[in-house]
Protein backbone atom coordinates (compact mmCIF):
# COMPACT_ATOMS: atom_id res chain seq x y z
CA UNK A 1 0.00 0.00 0.00
CA UNK A 2 1.12 3.59 -0.51
CA UNK A 3 1.38 5.74 2.58
CA UNK A 4 0.31 9.54 2.99
CA UNK A 5 2.36 12.17 1.67
CA UNK A 6 3.85 13.40 4.79
CA UNK A 7 4.15 9.61 6.22
CA UNK A 8 7.07 9.82 3.21
CA UNK A 9 10.71 9.81 4.47
CA UNK A 10 11.89 13.34 4.32
CA UNK A 11 14.05 12.60 1.84
CA UNK A 12 11.47 11.25 -0.54
CA UNK A 13 9.23 14.53 0.11
CA UNK A 14 10.31 16.57 -2.63
CA UNK A 15 9.21 18.35 -6.01
CA UNK A 16 11.32 15.60 -7.82
CA UNK A 17 9.30 12.28 -6.33
CA UNK A 18 5.88 14.46 -6.13
CA UNK A 19 4.61 13.80 -9.68
CA UNK A 20 5.41 9.52 -9.81
CA UNK A 21 3.38 9.78 -6.03
CA UNK A 22 -0.06 11.26 -7.67
CA UNK A 23 0.16 8.86 -10.08
CA UNK A 24 0.71 6.33 -8.01
CA UNK A 25 -2.13 7.72 -5.57
CA UNK A 26 -4.69 7.40 -7.92
CA UNK A 27 -3.95 3.38 -8.34
CA UNK A 28 -4.69 2.71 -4.79
CA UNK A 29 -6.72 -0.31 -5.88
CA UNK A 30 -4.60 -1.70 -8.26
CA UNK A 31 -2.04 -1.72 -5.47
CA UNK A 32 -4.01 -3.38 -3.23
CA UNK A 33 -5.27 -6.37 -6.19
CA UNK A 34 -1.21 -6.13 -6.67
CA UNK A 35 -0.36 -7.00 -3.02
CA UNK A 36 -2.76 -9.59 -3.28
CA UNK A 37 -1.67 -11.17 -6.55
CA UNK A 38 1.87 -11.27 -4.73
CA UNK A 39 1.31 -12.97 -1.68
CA UNK A 40 -1.51 -15.87 -3.23
CA UNK A 41 1.31 -16.49 -5.85
CA UNK A 42 4.08 -16.46 -4.03
CA UNK A 43 2.23 -18.69 -0.80
CA UNK A 44 1.65 -21.11 -4.23
CA UNK A 45 4.63 -21.38 -5.76
CA UNK A 46 6.27 -22.01 -2.77
CA UNK A 47 4.48 -25.25 -2.34
CA UNK A 48 5.14 -26.23 -5.56
CA UNK A 49 8.87 -25.55 -5.74
CA UNK A 50 9.19 -27.15 -2.42
CA UNK A 51 10.90 -30.34 -4.00
CA UNK A 52 13.05 -28.28 -6.56
CA UNK A 53 14.44 -26.22 -2.96
CA UNK A 54 15.56 -29.20 -1.46
CA UNK A 55 17.07 -30.67 -4.69
CA UNK A 56 19.10 -27.16 -5.57
CA UNK A 57 19.99 -27.06 -1.64
CA UNK A 58 21.39 -30.31 -1.43
CA UNK A 59 23.31 -29.60 -4.87
CA UNK A 60 24.99 -26.28 -3.36
CA UNK A 61 25.99 -27.94 0.27
CA UNK A 62 28.04 -30.86 -2.00
CA UNK A 63 29.41 -28.49 -4.31
CA UNK A 64 30.98 -26.03 -1.90
CA UNK A 65 31.06 -25.35 1.87
CA UNK A 66 29.06 -22.28 2.98
CA UNK A 67 25.12 -21.83 4.03
CA UNK A 68 22.79 -22.53 1.29
CA UNK A 69 21.11 -19.29 1.06
CA UNK A 70 22.94 -16.23 0.33
CA UNK A 71 21.09 -13.44 2.46
CA UNK A 72 22.14 -9.56 1.79
CA UNK A 73 20.86 -6.27 2.83
CA UNK A 74 19.20 -4.74 0.27
CA UNK A 75 16.91 -1.40 0.16
CA UNK A 76 13.29 -1.70 -0.50
CA UNK A 77 10.26 0.53 -0.09
CA UNK A 78 10.53 3.83 1.78
CA UNK A 79 14.06 3.27 2.19
CA UNK A 80 13.20 -0.13 4.35
CA UNK A 81 16.24 -2.38 4.78
CA UNK A 82 15.28 -6.02 4.38
CA UNK A 83 17.40 -9.29 3.90
CA UNK A 84 16.98 -10.88 0.56
CA UNK A 85 16.75 -14.55 0.07
CA UNK A 86 18.82 -15.62 -2.96
CA UNK A 87 21.13 -19.47 -3.56
CA UNK A 88 24.52 -19.25 -2.72
CA UNK A 89 26.12 -18.62 -6.20
CA UNK A 90 29.47 -17.70 -4.97
CA UNK A 91 32.39 -18.71 -2.72
CA UNK A 92 31.46 -17.96 1.17
CA UNK A 93 32.22 -14.46 2.17
CA UNK A 94 32.37 -13.46 -1.18
CA UNK A 95 31.33 -9.82 -0.58
CA UNK A 96 34.20 -9.07 1.74
CA UNK A 97 36.86 -10.62 -1.11
CA UNK A 98 35.57 -8.28 -4.05
CA UNK A 99 32.97 -5.62 -5.81
CA UNK A 100 29.07 -6.14 -4.53
CA UNK A 101 28.29 -6.69 -8.42
CA UNK A 102 29.68 -9.59 -10.59
CA UNK A 103 31.02 -9.65 -14.26
CA UNK A 104 31.49 -12.55 -16.20
CA UNK A 105 33.73 -15.03 -15.18
CA UNK A 106 33.90 -13.63 -11.92
CA UNK A 107 36.02 -16.51 -10.14
CA UNK A 108 33.97 -16.22 -6.47
CA UNK A 109 31.23 -17.76 -8.42
CA UNK A 110 30.67 -21.48 -7.97
CA UNK A 111 30.72 -23.95 -10.69
CA UNK A 112 26.75 -25.10 -9.10
CA UNK A 113 26.67 -21.23 -9.04
CA UNK A 114 27.31 -20.85 -13.19
CA UNK A 115 24.54 -23.34 -13.75
CA UNK A 116 22.14 -21.58 -11.28
CA UNK A 117 22.58 -18.25 -12.30
CA UNK A 118 22.70 -19.23 -16.12
CA UNK A 119 18.98 -20.54 -15.92
CA UNK A 120 18.39 -17.43 -12.99
CA UNK A 121 17.66 -20.35 -10.31
CA UNK A 122 19.20 -18.35 -7.76
CA UNK A 123 16.62 -15.70 -7.89
CA UNK A 124 13.48 -18.67 -6.88
CA UNK A 125 13.98 -18.10 -2.97
CA UNK A 126 13.07 -14.77 -3.58
CA UNK A 127 9.25 -15.91 -3.07
CA UNK A 128 10.21 -15.97 0.35
CA UNK A 129 10.95 -12.11 0.13
CA UNK A 130 7.72 -11.50 -1.73
CA UNK A 131 5.03 -13.38 0.66
CA UNK A 132 6.86 -11.04 3.29
CA UNK A 133 5.66 -8.17 1.76
CA UNK A 134 9.24 -6.81 1.38
CA UNK A 135 9.15 -7.91 -2.50
CA UNK A 136 6.84 -7.88 -5.22
CA UNK A 137 6.77 -9.66 -8.37
CA UNK A 138 7.07 -6.50 -10.61
CA UNK A 139 9.38 -3.71 -9.43
CA UNK A 140 12.61 -2.23 -9.30
CA UNK A 141 15.63 -4.69 -8.58
CA UNK A 142 16.67 -4.24 -5.10
CA UNK A 143 20.02 -2.53 -4.57
CA UNK A 144 22.03 -2.16 -1.76
CA UNK A 145 22.68 0.76 0.69
CA UNK A 146 25.98 1.64 -1.54
CA UNK A 147 24.47 2.23 -4.85
CA UNK A 148 21.01 3.90 -3.70
CA UNK A 149 23.25 6.80 -2.16
CA UNK A 150 24.23 7.21 -5.54
CA UNK A 151 20.56 7.81 -6.52
CA UNK A 152 19.43 11.27 -8.23
CA UNK A 153 16.94 12.74 -6.11
CA UNK A 154 13.89 11.58 -9.35
CA UNK A 155 15.41 8.02 -8.77
CA UNK A 156 14.05 7.86 -5.30
CA UNK A 157 10.82 7.85 -6.57
CA UNK A 158 11.40 4.28 -7.51
CA UNK A 159 11.12 3.45 -3.44
CA UNK A 160 7.10 4.08 -3.44
CA UNK A 161 7.03 0.63 -3.95
CA UNK A 162 8.65 -2.81 -2.86
CA UNK A 163 11.53 -3.65 -4.67
CA UNK A 164 10.76 -6.20 -7.13
CA UNK A 165 11.75 -9.89 -8.72
CA UNK A 166 11.92 -8.86 -11.95
CA UNK A 167 10.82 -5.63 -14.13
CA UNK A 168 11.27 -4.20 -17.41
CA UNK A 169 15.17 -3.15 -16.99
CA UNK A 170 15.92 -6.51 -16.09
CA UNK A 171 14.92 -7.57 -18.90
CA UNK A 172 16.32 -5.26 -20.63
CA UNK A 173 19.72 -5.42 -19.14
CA UNK A 174 19.92 -9.56 -18.32
CA UNK A 175 23.61 -9.17 -20.26
CA UNK A 176 24.84 -6.24 -17.99
CA UNK A 177 27.71 -8.39 -17.31
CA UNK A 178 28.79 -7.84 -21.13
CA UNK A 179 28.48 -4.21 -20.61
CA UNK A 180 30.55 -4.12 -17.10
CA UNK A 181 33.14 -6.30 -18.82
CA UNK A 182 33.58 -3.64 -21.97
CA UNK A 183 33.38 -0.65 -19.22
CA UNK A 184 36.57 -2.49 -17.25
CA UNK A 185 38.41 -2.92 -20.05
CA UNK A 186 38.22 0.78 -21.06
CA UNK A 187 39.78 1.46 -17.63
CA UNK A 188 36.93 1.91 -15.00
CA UNK A 189 36.02 0.16 -12.16
CA UNK A 190 33.66 -1.99 -12.07
CA UNK A 191 31.65 0.22 -9.23
CA UNK A 192 32.03 3.04 -11.38
CA UNK A 193 30.95 1.22 -14.80
CA UNK A 194 27.50 -0.62 -12.82
CA UNK A 195 26.58 3.78 -11.74
CA UNK A 196 27.44 5.50 -14.62
CA UNK A 197 26.55 2.76 -17.38
CA UNK A 198 23.90 0.44 -15.61
CA UNK A 199 22.44 1.79 -12.94
CA UNK A 200 21.01 5.13 -14.82
CA UNK A 201 20.00 3.24 -17.16
CA UNK A 202 18.04 0.70 -15.23
CA UNK A 203 16.40 3.94 -13.83
CA UNK A 204 15.16 5.34 -16.77
CA UNK A 205 13.23 2.06 -17.15
CA UNK A 206 12.14 1.64 -13.68
CA UNK A 207 10.71 5.75 -13.78
CA UNK A 208 9.23 5.01 -16.96
CA UNK A 209 7.52 1.70 -15.47
CA UNK A 210 5.87 3.98 -12.66
CA UNK A 211 4.48 6.30 -15.09
CA UNK A 212 2.68 3.40 -17.02
CA UNK A 213 1.51 1.77 -13.75
CA UNK A 214 -1.13 -0.98 -14.88
CA UNK A 215 -1.77 -4.43 -13.50
CA UNK A 216 -1.92 -5.43 -17.35
CA UNK A 217 1.52 -3.88 -18.27
CA UNK A 218 2.73 -6.21 -15.14
CA UNK A 219 2.04 -9.30 -16.39
CA UNK A 220 2.81 -8.43 -19.63
CA UNK A 221 6.40 -8.16 -17.67
CA UNK A 222 5.69 -11.33 -15.90
CA UNK A 223 5.51 -12.84 -19.77
CA UNK A 224 8.38 -11.58 -21.06
CA UNK A 225 10.93 -12.61 -17.95
CA UNK A 226 9.60 -16.37 -18.34
CA UNK A 227 10.05 -15.92 -21.84
CA UNK A 228 13.49 -14.20 -21.49
CA UNK A 229 14.68 -16.74 -19.12
CA UNK A 230 13.20 -19.33 -21.31
CA UNK A 231 15.84 -18.24 -24.15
Amino acid sequence: MLCSWNKLPHFMRTEEVRPYYEILRHRKISLMVKRTFDFVMSSLLLVLLSPLFLILSIWIRLDSPGPVFYRQERITQYGRTFRIYKFRTMVQNADKIGSLVTVGGDSRITKVGQKLRGCRLDEIPQLINVWKGEMTFVGTRPEVAKYVKKYTKEMYATLLLPAGVTSEASIEFKDEDRILVEKTAEGKSVDEAYVEDVLREKMRWNLCMIETFSLFEELHILVKTVIAVMK
